[in-house]
């Protein structure tokens, strides 16, 4: 695509003739910066990834969970989700259900 871009540009118009001409893709871009911001809450996301990974492996301690949501009058609408470390969506959703069930990680932590 650079190479494309470059033919309808003029070199002169470019420093040093368009030989450092790079362009960066705008995914890419976006993929730094979350990556860069979710570095500031690294902690929390290791350990509500720790948190979500121990309350759904064994069947026995999902129901504990759900039992204690049930106790708090929180509905257990959707399951616990675990990340994978380079999707940086995933860890969005990850967090983003575990919010909803900060009450009970507080409860049973």
């Amino acid at each position: 695509m650079i190479d494309r871009i470059l033919d309808k540009i003029s070199s002169r118009s470019l420093i040093l003739g368009g030989q450092l001409f790079h362009m960066r893709c705008c995914a890419h871009i976006l993929n730094l910066i979350v990556k860069d911001g979710l570095s500031i809450i690294a902690n929390v996301i290791e350990k509500v990834r720790d948190n979500a990974n121990f309350w759904t492996v064994i069947p026995k301690i999902k129901e504990k969970f759900i039992g204690t949501c049930a106790r708090l009058n929180i509905q257990f609408k959707r399951k616990l989700v675990v990340d994978c470390r380079t999707r940086w969506n995933s860890k969005f959703l990850m967090l983003q259900v575990a919010i909803q069930y900060k009450e009970v990680f507080d409860r049973i932590s």
